[in-house]
């Protein structure tokens, strides 16, 4: 079912424990190449061809890459932030290849290149019986504790930059297009986000004016709907909360 993808972006969330505010994120920049350091969990579902992750190195230093192919999986790194005004997720990264059939809008599109993706502790409680029904679901099929409010910053083949949108699966899942089309496709193009200013512009539905904390990061790259192929990379990710 493909709710449980979308549902699923944080299935390693309850893996490590972290100190409140440890704000810090295993480097791809240090680490051998090869596997992702052990802080990093891929997380995927039975029956899916994973979507690759490797850290290589590029122009002298190391990044990871990811690579779909008619796949899916999210490299997910937990953790447990409080989230200032002035929090901020920085982070660089590069597509050599775009998903041409991708359309975030449509079910048989639902695909990207490259995400981002920030998970926030959301109080399941406070969201009406649909949403706590899904969300049961999702937990009990998986036994993981499943977020409540993801936010993915993506890099998409054709929706404008700046375009805000719900997953069409399921509204705990929700984008920001930051890089789009292939004006940029094998450079190298560096982001820094406000988490609170952009969790309220698209939670405010149910946030109350509140953020809730960040309780894990993710890099995916998914294929699986338009059975395409993409290759990106991704550089160190930084949160300052």
């Amino acid at each position: 079912m493909r709710i449980l993808n979308t549902l699923l972006l944080g299935l390693c969330i309850a893996a490590p424990a972290w100190a409140a505010d440890d704000a810090a994120i295993a480097p791809f920049s240090s680490a051998g190449v090869g596997d992702p350091p052990a802080a990093w969990k891929f997380a995927s579902l039975p029956n899916k061809t994973p979507t690759k992750f490797a850290v290589v190195e590029m122009g002298g230093a190391k990044v990871l890459k990811v690579t779909a192919e008619d796949s899916y999986g999210n490299l997910v790194h937990a953790m447990r932030v409080k989230v200032s005004d002035q929090a901020t997720l920085a982070w660089r990264w590069r597509v050599d290849k775009l998903i041409e059939e991708a359309d975030l809008r449509l079910r048989t599109g639902e695909d990207a290149a490259a995400k981002v993706c920030v998970s926030f502790g959301f109080d399941a409680n406070k969201l009406n019986l649909g949403e706590r029904a899904k969300l049961s679901l999702a937990r009990t099929s998986t036994g993981e504790d499943v977020p409540t409010e993801t936010l993915c910053y993506v890099w998409d083949n054709k929706l404008p930059a700046d375009t805000a949108l719900v997953s069409v699966f399921t509204k705990r899942i929700r984008f920001i297009v930051l890089q789009s089309g292939s004006a940029k496709l094998g450079q190298w193009v560096s982001e820094r986000r406000n988490l609170a200013a952009d969790h309220q512009r698209m939670f405010k539905d149910e946030s109350e004016g509140n953020v809730s904390d960040v309780v894990a990061v993710a890099i995916g790259a998914d294929a699986d709907n338009t059975h395409g192929r993409s290759l990106a990379y991704v550089g160190d990710l930084t949160l300052k909360p």
